[in-house]
């Protein structure tokens, strides 16, 4: 998806809130996210959240601490992300604006940064954190949903030579962080009818051009082909494969 046609459908997509779609979830790789995130948080903790999209996420599973900034260089998704946040009741967030390639933070400020599914800068990231401070990063690799990608023949990442996980892990390393690690991250999620899976799609950008308006004769004759060689026990099963990177200062 070209940068402007990502920006464009994040401004249309305001929020992730995937709870609608009733997805179940079978997690096959011992690594969690927000586990990590709150076993390394404390009271005292500053935290940067990149990508943060509708706040959903920050609202729900991140710890009560210090400080929580979230941003998005969507602002559709922040005015979304300020309303559930004045819903919740939450008082130590704040969510704003930014793209993740042009950083505005102060240096030596945050005790964890966190990316989740978004482009970063690692050496600005580095900058923004203290010294002993974290980097935690989840994202979406180039194999995920591959068997839906290969009938499609495009996708997300599709094209890439080199998955988007290595060069990430590549790019931490260079920006002079240690103890790095890269996890891959191997889920099953299951949607309990066709309506809700196709909405699903049509939510994220797993496949180019499948999000905006309607979806077209073509993508409909191979999504039916995908979910009757995909169904399992009454069933749709999606294969996802993120991955997690791990990093101090």
């Amino acid at each position: 998806m070209k940068e402007t046609q990502e920006k464009e459908f994040y401004e249309k997509t305001k929020d992730w809130d995937f709870s609608k779609f009733e997805i179940e979830s079978e997690t096959l790789t011992n690594w969690e996210f927000y586990e990590i995130l709150n076993e390394l948080a404390t009271k005292d903790s500053k935290i940067l959240d990149l990508g943060t999209g509708g706040g959903e996420k920050v609202i729900k599973c991140f710890p009560e601490c210090s400080e929580i900034i979230g941003t998005d260089y969507s602002k559709e998704m922040i005015t979304t992300a300020n309303k559930n946040l004045k819903e919740s009741g939450r008082k130590n967030i704040t969510f704003r604006v930014m793209d993740n390639l042009n950083m505005d933070v102060p240096e030596n400020y945050f005790d964890i940064v966190v990316a989740r599914n978004t482009p970063t800068d690692p050496k600005a990231i580095y900058k923004c954190l203290k010294e002993g401070g974290y980097l935690l990063i989840h994202g979406v690799d180039r194999d995920d949903c591959w068997g839906l990608k290969m009938l499609f023949g495009r996708g997300q990442g599709y094209n890439d030579i080199k998955p988007i996980s290595l060069v990430d892990y590549e790019n931490v390393l260079n920006a002079n962080f240690k103890d790095v690690e890269l996890v891959p991250i191997h889920d099953r999620e299951y949607f309990n009818n066709e309506y809700l899976f196709k909405a699903f799609l049509k939510k994220v950008p797993i496949i180019e051009d499948f999000n905006y308006d309607s979806i077209n004769e073509e993508d409909d004759v191979l999504l039916d082909e995908y979910i009757s060689k995909n169904t399992y026990n009454g069933k749709i099963r999606l294969l996802r494969r993120y991955y997690g990177i791990t990093a101090k200062k």
